[in-house]
């Protein structure tokens, strides 16, 4: 073995089964610190830029062991192939570069089946490069989707591989941090559009409006699904309760957070929604599993490498935020960990309101990066 491609799906299986290797990132220190590849187990990693190989070889080629596999990365394929040469010509026996580079990584979507042996089957695809998940529910041969990315042939491909037909797409809010594939499932396939009209009154596409309480159904029965308003992160977020056990939250409710009331520019409005809409939360069931629109980290993750927990659980981890009695205190917390977002958010929400459009390879450079909608852990966690 010498030189060969390899997929973003290869290197997150090699990360998730421990694979020994050496991830070998060519990018500048500048992009490799905004956006790193991250995976559930300690691994080996070397930044070591595409100019160092150029520039000064040997010194560069001597920091990275010889008896280990090499897997190169970088953002766009040619300097991964062109590293990886220099280093078969270097003696290296095991080295393989990333097709299509850091934007492959950061739209690769990897499916966890969470209810196995089940009449129905409830599909959660994380999306390691954004820290993101969204979410599919299968039952009699029809798939409903919930806040799919913008990758929509895996969606399609995975359907077609399952025998199943895409009938619908529910969107939790009106993302600001990745572009959502909702849309783009309608126009490739006409499949219905479920999202709330408080967020999504001004876009320009067809949907159907999300009643408060109202249930969606499969063609053939199967598990019953009850929309849930829970505004607050937005003024349109909306939550999906699946089989009055699995809760799909999106970014109100985080495993080790709270969504961020701020991002529109009304902190002091939505701050007060968030809190009253946490506390019916907290009237839910406590089993209820709890299935997030993003992480903060693999530690959230469970031992089958999927991110969900009880509500209890949730509520527990997060019990200095739910404990918070009134509107004052809740908004002194938030101003205390908000931060500044991202600048690409309000084209992002422009492009999933349809109001904007971009070319293929802006669409490709605005989502990526990981997601900054939690509200706590700030100080500790996001840095």
């Amino acid at each position: 073995m010498s030189i060969f491609p390899y997929a973003a799906k290869d290197l997150y299986d090699w990360l998730t089964t421990r694979q020994d290797m050496v991830l070998l990132d060519v990018r500048n220190s500048k992009d490799f610190a905004r956006f790193p590849v991250e995976g559930p187990y300690p691994f080996e990693m070397k930044n070591i830029s595409y100019f160092d190989f150029m520039e000064i070889e040997e010194e560069s080629v001597a920091k990275l062991p010889k008896g280990k596999p090499i897997r190169v990365v970088c953002a766009s394929e040619g300097s991964a192939q062109f590293v990886a040469d220099i280093l078969a010509n270097n003696g290296f026996t095991d080295v393989g570069y990333l097709v299509g580079g850091i934007k492959s990584w950061g739209n690769v979507l990897a499916p966890v089946l969470l209810n196995e042996g089940e009449e129905f089957q409830l599909y959660q695809f994380i999306r390691p490069g954004k820290a993101a998940c969204s979410y599919g529910l299968a039952f009699g041969g029809e798939l409903m989707l919930f806040d799919p990315s913008r990758a929509i042939d895996f969606y399609q491909d995975f359907a077609k591989e399952k025998g199943l037909k895409i009938i619908r797409t529910c969107e939790t809010h009106l993302q600001a941090d990745y572009i959502a594939g909702s849309r783009l499932l309608r126009e490739a396939t006409g499949v219905e559009i479920i999202a709330n009209e408080n967020d999504f009154s001004g876009a320009q596409f067809s949907y159907t409006k999300a009643q408060d309480g109202q249930l969606l159904s499969f063609s053939k029965g199967g598990p019953e699904v009850k929309v849930m308003f829970t505004p607050g992160h937005t003024p349109g977020s909306t939550s999906y309760i699946i089989d009055n056990r699995f809760f799909i939250s999106g970014d109100t409710v985080f495993l080790q957070s709270v969504g961020r009331p701020d991002l529109g520019g009304k902190v002091d409005e939505w701050s007060d929604i968030l809190f009253s809409t946490l506390k019916k939360v907290q009237q839910l069931a406590p089993n209820l599993i709890v299935l997030p629109g993003h992480y903060i980290s693999w530690q959230e993750a469970n031992a089958g490498l999927a991110f969900a927990a009880p509500l209890s659980q949730a509520i527990e981890h997060n019990k200095s935020i739910y404990a918070i009695d009134n509107e004052k205190d809740f908004l002194a917390f938030i101003k205390d960990n908000m931060r500044e977002q991202p600048k690409e958010y309000a084209t992002i929400r422009k492009i999933n309101a349809n109001l904007e459009q971009v070319e293929d390879d802006k669409a490709e450079e605005l989502d990526l990066g990981k997601n900054e909608c939690a509200a706590s852990a700030h100080k500790k966690a996001m840095g």
